[in-house]
């Protein structure tokens, strides 16, 4: 018997799995876990020594809990139809209920700062989401841990301003610049945005098109003044920044010189491999493993993993795509020796990423975050998820 183990408080409550399949950083051992209070106190292969009221695992696996960096799910709660606005405080109860039981124990709920042409509601919405999460949270009703993320949106006049409002709030953890506009990013084909707004206004095709014109001629001017601001904020306050829909060169040129560390959602091959170069990581969206390619026509998730330059998964806008797409991407049949590193995807690295160090593996001293999977038909199903060493689905 293998022990691993650091000292941790004696008075703490003791917990103990045994008899599980225990998905570590580097490697998959049979094994069991020791918790004590929070935090995860022991890790060791084979059966635990003899301990009063082990919990029997049964061979199921056992995983860390997963840390989502950019989830778009919370504003689908607030308008679950178009035109339709749903309280924010049920709403982040909602949500929390899908997060936590997609495996999810902390997510990052990406938040829109600044309007776009689609959802110029969201210059209302903001802060009261913040709010609703900031007060669902205190007392104690979400079993997930939500912090947000700040998606701002560079060709907004209005983004400074609501920046500068919430950025200094504690649950607010990172940053992210993005750019919306037809031709651009993630929408390079011009045509297909025209087609895509002529059926979300219903208006004629050269409405769209002038609509269109009139926001080219003005956005850049407006993101040359918007930029330099929101990273100012961001590094004033000591919040990771990341750049959103990477395409050409020139994007992570832009963002390396910004200071920027990570590209999320790279949508070329190219952009991700120049991004590696320059030193930054790359965040994949997990709905795009798991339909085997991008629904915007964009870069393959499949093509970064193949490449080793994936560094983690971000659930984007299905949460349990990220518990999925690791189990798709670990497993081969009844072999699970490249679980770990598909489970690093999207627990480990992000944490990391994120400056959360305390939690993301199964290992001692880290926050007892942990989720009990068992396989059905080759699919995982999701048992039981503890979170700082509570029962909480």
């Amino acid at each position: 018997m293998t022990r691993m183990d650091h000292p941790v408080a004696a008075s703490a409550i003791e917990t103990v799995f045994d008899n599980a399949r225990l998905v570590l950083a580097d490697r998959v051992i049979s094994g069991h876990v020791v918790l004590r209070g929070n935090q995860i106190a022991e890790v060791g292969e084979g059966r635990a020594p003899a301990r009063l009221g082990a919990v029997d695992l049964d061979g199921d696996y056992l995983l860390p809990g997963l840390v989502d960096i950019h989830t778009d799910h919370f504003e689908k709660h607030v308008f679950p139809r178009a035109h339709v606005k749903w309280n924010p405080f049920r709403a982040a109860l909602a949500h929390d209920s899908q997060i936590i039981g997609a495996g999810i124990t902390t997510v990052f709920d990406s938040l829109c700062v600044g309007a776009t042409v689609k959802n110029p509601e969201r210059l209302e919405i903001l802060v009261p989401m913040i709010d609703a999460l900031e007060e669902a949270q205190m007392a104690g009703l979400l079993r997930a841990e939500h912090l947000v993320h700040l998606r701002c949106e560079l060709v907004d006049t209005n983004t400074p301003r609501l920046t500068e409002a919430s950025i200094a709030r504690d649950i607010v953890r990172v940053v992210s610049v993005m750019e919306h506009l037809p031709g651009r990013r993630q929408s390079r084909d011009v045509a297909a945005y025209i087609q895509r707004r002529m059926a979300e206004t219903g208006h004629a095709q050269q409405v769209v098109e002038a609509e269109m014109a009139d926001m080219l001629a003005v956005a850049d001017g407006i993101s040359a003044g918007v930029r330099p601001v929101v990273i100012g904020l961001a590094k004033a306050h000591g919040k990771p920044l990341l750049s959103h829909d990477d395409t050409e060169l020139a994007h992570i040129d832009e963002a390396v010189a910004d200071g920027i560390l990570i590209s999320e959602f790279p949508c070329t091959i190219e952009a991700a491999r120049y991004a590696r170069e320059k030193g930054m990581l790359n965040v994949g969206g997990a709905p795009n493993i798991l339909r085997g390619g991008s629904q915007s026509g964009n870069v393959s998730m499949g093509e970064l993993l193949d490449e080793g330059i994936l560094d983690m998964l971000a659930s984007d806008y299905v949460p349990r795509s990220m518990f999925d797409a690791a189990f798709l991407i670990g497993l081969d049949g009844a072999d699970d020796s490249r679980l770990p590193e598909a489970v690093r995807l999207v627990s480990k690295s992000p944490a990391e990423a994120a400056g959360l160090v305390d939690r993301g593996e199964i290992a001692s001293g880290r926050r007892a975050d942990l989720l009990q999977v068992r396989l059905h038909a080759g699919h995982p199903i999701l048992r039981r998820v503890w979170r700082a060493g509570n029962v909480v689905h």
